[in-house]
């Protein structure tokens, strides 16, 4: 009986080293599969909200279209680790800045895309991501 319990559970540790690996691997998109390389686009406007969360951080950004219009926009962008390797800090944008942000919209959902290059308002780059540290 004991030797039966042993290899059960050697057997089902076995089976979580094989899943575990995909599983974490699955949960994580591809640049291809939520963004799309053939729309580039860039914003100008001001910070709403900054979420600072693995495994991208996020900026929000007012946008006025050409009638006066504001939208919000959702730009992803690397990960916290990521930006810290770069130079940012939590604070480095706040709402309230004004910012340009170029990259790729999304293939789904409106307003949404992700952050290639973030400039302040004069222009100064803050942040231009290695194509890989968003998952090109």
């Amino acid at each position: 009986m004991r030797r039966e319990l042993a290899f059960t559970l050697r057997a089902a540790l076995f089976a979580m080293a094989l899943v575990w690996p995909s599983a974490s691997m699955l949960a994580h998109h591809s640049f291809a599969a939520q963004y799309d390389a053939t729309r580039p686009i860039e914003m100008r406007g001001t910070v709403t909200k900054v979420e600072w969360t693995n495994p991208h951080a996020r900026v929000y950004i007012d946008v006025k279209d050409d009638k006066g219009q504001t939208a919000n926009w959702n730009f992803e962008m690397a990960s916290p680790n990521i930006l810290v390797r770069n130079g940012w800090k939590q604070n480095t944008v706040r709402p309230g800045d004004q910012i340009t942000v170029s990259g790729y919209l999304a293939r789904k959902g409106e307003r949404m895309a992700i952050a290639g290059a973030v400039a302040d308002a004069s222009g100064k780059p803050l942040f231009v991501s290695d194509p890989t540290d968003i998952g090109r």
